[in-house]
């Protein structure tokens, strides 16, 4: 029986509806009397005795081109046609067999492997591209191919799931969906078979039928490009770039009725040309680019004239030339113009670069004006900024715009988010991650237009609250502010740019896969060339990808307009005291068993603690160790303090901050009595990332009479700033502020002082360089120095080697920094719980430095290495691999006697072991 190629029909009310492209209805009529002829002979084309007759009967009821005819019923497949094309009419005369051929390819596989081999010329199979052997053995060249696949099935009409890479080589294949991961693969194909797989072919792939759409170059695929959606839409947005510009679609004028005895009156109404709000052509200007045409196609509905926008001068006369550049890069990425579809952007300037002005002059702009008609973009914003903050930013307004211009409304204990709500004074709304939190139900009932994320970095999880929040306002327009895009891995940087711009690179198991994967397997000490080549191009490709929306400068662009600043980092030499008790930590019981995999939870983050406490002062542990020698259970957390209490001198107490059992305190003592002799004019901050530390250190201070001032989680917000404001004053008299690194170690101008100490160290790099860039920003008159104490031969330097590994990866990605030879290997950074007691510096010896420092005899006795690593002893190696490549350009000081008399570092010589140290001058 005749197959009918009607369609089903069951369910009348949900039939798809097939529309030619056709304006007349004449022709679409006749187009369908065409398909309907053509589905008959293409289903019966084997009893056709009399192909001749048949195709003629065809066209001429037709009375058009039978390709035409294929080509308009595939459509939805290919490119449609235009009128013009199938109004132009000719007579055809195509054989019927191929007329069946044409309209049955796109959508089954009707060619045999042999008609395949066949169709393709010989110049078209050499020009495919192939990454084969040297020697030219075909069965190795591989192919990558763009596809869409769909489950292997006897339907005529195929429901093609999604597009995926096909990748062969030699006699195998491999199909990878979108997010790069693998979903099929075979083998036993033939290769020449594979070579001649081109555009509209079909193959069989582990139960699946893939159609090849287009072929891929390797640099596509190898850079990742196939797999982005955002590294096609330059071709999307080209073309609608040439589209027209709509016409305005104006109706009659309302003309009022005369009443009787009433003459007409003509009233000629002119139109005042709307002009830009300030003038663009007066010198030094800060005009924003025009939209382009496709902009205009889909934002500009009403056809208003398009003008040009210039910052206020009021504020571009301030702004320096990277900040020019940076509103007109966040202009560009919030109004749509860069080509990654999105809104958002993320501002990632080195501490002290201005990023704080550049989103005010951002704001201010599209608060008054807009490319369109000049009207506003801008009606309300959202700025989250860290509790200490809150303050700060609205002093930058006051600055920068006056009281009058521009109001703001800073949440606190004493303004409610509620009195925001019912007022309409006030555009802009200041509040912290924190109240934001608390006050999410009343803040999600305002429509911000513009959301300004300061100090970004903290929403680096999508999976706590606080980003979940944020994520769920219906504002397209976000900007993100940090300094430290890149903390700890990849992952991290893709939440930021999640919440920035959804979607723009892919999922987050996608980037895992295509970005994240490669790039960290290329930087082990065990990549192979193939795997180093695959993440540098992977590196490339999202380098290339994140520079449409993340605009980075480092600080080398404030050496010209800052005075000079000189990084010290001080490698102390544990005391007695310090080493009996660091090996009696080690050799613990507590310690064994977790090595073992004998406790649950994480007790080594206990011994991590205790290790990092006693770097500071034995001190911190005396209190636990006595608390530990009454403990019954041998594994309860405080069992690896057991056995301590003997250790300390006879008459110790919990009290007791005497510099000589600590050598990094007695290191700050020689530089705060000396710099406050010689130098005391100059004052000094003092960081710590935790509070008993900050407690030591303000006894210290009472000791010595220096005034100070402190500043932790335990100060009310509300008083952060006029302690600030305090210190930084001429007529300050504190020598000393001491800082918490968690409540004040971002955003704070702490230019009253010149000299700033990092006391002890973090894992996560950001928190420290965060802390260290508070005194070398904009209005420091004085040279800068900035010390780094690190215990020597201890878990501080293996902390602060993983922080140079986790600085190399941020480099790699934002700065498009190449892999350096220089770095250190994962087995030097897991060695955490050991101590080199006889090393002067195991940060050099794994540079193998070739400094004069270096070259001195090597002594006889073997060092004291205690090797204790989670899980299994590791030897300490001198292989340098993962790191910090710009080490190698500081210098390198072990010998006192070089040591730079305005260090003020005289009496130290005996605690310090060693001093890298690196100047940028202005």
């Amino acid at each position: 029986m005749r197959r009918s190629a009607a369609p089903s029909q069951f369910n009348p009310a949900k039939r798809p509806k097939f529309t030619a492209p056709f304006k007349d209805p004449t022709a679409t009529s006749v187009t369908q009397r065409s398909i309907n002829v053509l589905d008959k002979i293409a289903d019966s084309v084997t009893g056709v005795k009399d192909v001749s007759a048949a195709e003629n009967n065809v066209i001429q009821t037709a009375k058009i081109p039978i390709s035409n005819v294929a080509k308009t019923f595939r459509t939805p497949l290919q490119a449609a046609t235009t009128t013009a094309e199938n109004n132009d009419i000719q007579t055809a005369k195509l054989p019927v067999s191929n007329v069946a051929k044409t309209f049955r390819t796109p959508l089954h596989a009707v060619t045999t492997p042999q008609q395949k081999t066949k169709s393709l010329t010989d110049s078209e199979v050499k020009a495919a591209p192939t990454s084969g052997n040297a020697d030219g053995d075909s069965s190795l060249e591989r192919r990558y191919l763009s596809v869409m696949w769909c489950k292997n099935s006897s339907k005529k009409h195929k429901k093609w799931e999604g597009d995926a890479i096909l990748i062969t080589s030699g006699r195998s294949v491999s199909l990878l969906d979108m997010e790069g991961k693998e979903i099929g693969k075979g083998t036993g194909y033939k290769s020449s078979d594979l070579l001649a797989l081109n555009d509209d072919e079909t193959l069989s792939v582990g139960g699946k039928l893939i159609q090849v759409m287009s072929v891929l170059t390797e640099d596509q695929f190898k850079s990742g490009k196939c797999f982005s959606a955002a590294g096609s839409t330059s071709t999307s947005s080209d073309s609608t770039a040439r589209m027209p510009v709509p016409e305005k679609n104006t109706g009659k004028k309302f003309v009022k009725p005369l009443q009787d005895g009433q003459a007409c009156h003509v009233v000629q109404t002119t139109s005042m040309p709307i002009k830009p709000r300030y003038d663009p052509s007066i010198p030094g200007a800060l005009v924003m680019p025009r939209p382009s045409q496709s902009h205009q196609w889909q934002s500009n509905k009403k056809n208003l004239p398009v003008i040009d926008v210039v910052v206020d001068p009021y504020l571009s006369t301030h702004l320096r030339p990277h900040q020019r550049e940076g509103v007109t890069f966040l202009y560009e990425c919030v109004m749509g113009y860069r080509d990654y579809g999105g809104q958002g952007a993320i501002l990632a300037d080195d501490m002290g670069l201005g990023k704080t002005l550049q989103c005010i002059s951002l704001l201010w702009t599209l608060y008054k004006q807009g490319p369109y008609g000049g009207k506003a973009v801008v009606k309300q914003a959202l700025i989250i900024t860290p509790g200490s903050l809150v303050k700060n930013w609205n002093q930058e307004f006051k600055k920068w715009l006056g009281t009058e211009r521009l109001s703001v409304y800073c949440v606190s204990s004493e303004k409610r988010v509620e009195d925001f709500v019912n007022t309409s004074i006030y555009p802009v709304l200041i509040i912290s991650y924190e109240m934001f939190v608390r006050v999410y139900d009343i803040v999600k009932q305002m429509n911000f237009d513009l959301v300004i994320c300061d100090e970004g970095h903290r929403l680096k999880n999508t999976a706590i609250k606080t980003t979940s929040l944020i994520m769920s306002l219906p504002a397209r327009r976000r900007v993100i502010l940090t300094g430290t895009p890149i903390q700890n891995d990849l992952q991290e940087f893709f939440s930021i740019v999640e919440f920035c711009n959804p979607g723009v690179l892919g999922s987050s198991g996608a980037f895992r896969r295509v970005y994240e994967g490669p790039i960290v397997a290329s930087r082990q000490p065990e990549a192979t060339p193939a795997e180093i080549e695959l993440g540098e191009e992977r590196g490339s490709e999202l380098s290339r990808l994140t520079k449409l929306f993340l605009l980075r400068r480092t600080q080398e662009i404030n050496n010209k307009y800052l005075p000079p600043k000189c990084e010290i980092v001080v490698f102390c030499r544990p005391t007695p005291l310090q080493l009996r008790l660091y090996s009696h930590l080690l050799s613990s019981r507590m310690i064994r068993s977790c090595l073992m995999g004998k406790m649950a939870g994480a007790p080594h983050l206990i011994c991590i603690g205790a290790l990092k406490k006693l770097c500071n002062h034995p001190s911190l542990l005396f209190l636990k160790a006595q608390e530990a020698d009454e403990c019954v259970d041998d594994l309860d957390q405080d069992s690896v303090y057991s056995g301590l209490s003997s250790l300390y001198p006879d008459g110790f107490l919990p009290d007791n901050n005497d510099p000589e059992h600590s050598s990094k305190l007695k290191v700050l003592n020689s530089l705060l009595n000396d710099l406050h002799q010689h130098s005391p004019k100059e004052n000094i901050v003092l960081v710590s990332n935790h509070t008993k530390t900050l407690d030591i250190l303000q006894n210290f201070c009472e000791a010595c009479n220096f005034e100070y001032c402190r500043l932790d989680g335990q100060t009310p917000t509300a008083k952060r700033q006029d302690i600030v404001s305090q210190f930084n004053s001429s007529y300050s008299k504190h020598f000393v502020f001491l800082l918490s690194s968690k409540a004040g170690g971002v955003g704070l101008n702490l230019i009253g002082a010149s000299r700033l100490v990092l006391y002890d160290i973090d894992w996560n790099p950001a928190n420290d360089l965060q802390a260290m860039a508070r005194v070398w920003r904009d209005g420091q008159k004085k040279k800068v120095y900035i010390y780094r104490l690190l215990s020597t031969g201890t878990i501080e330097e293996k902390i602060y080697q993983r922080q140079i590994s986790k600085q190399s990866l941020s480099g790699a990605v934002m700065d498009s920094k190449s892999k350096n030879d220089v770095q250190f290997s994962l087995d030097d950074l897991k060695d955490l719980f050991s101590l080199n007691e006889r090393t002067d510096c195991d940060t050099h010896e794994l540079l193998s430095c070739d400094c004069q420092e270096s070259r001195e005899p090597v002594r006889e006795e073997e060092p004291v290495i205690r090797y204790c690593q989670l899980g299994v002893g590791v030897k300490h190696t001198q292989t340098k691999n993962l790191g910090m490549d710009e080490l190698m350009e500081w210098k390198h000081v072990k010998n006192s006697s070089r040591f730079d008399q305005n260090w003020h570092l005289p009496g130290a010589s005996e605690e310090i072991s060693y001093v890298f140290w690196h100047e940028s001058k202005s």
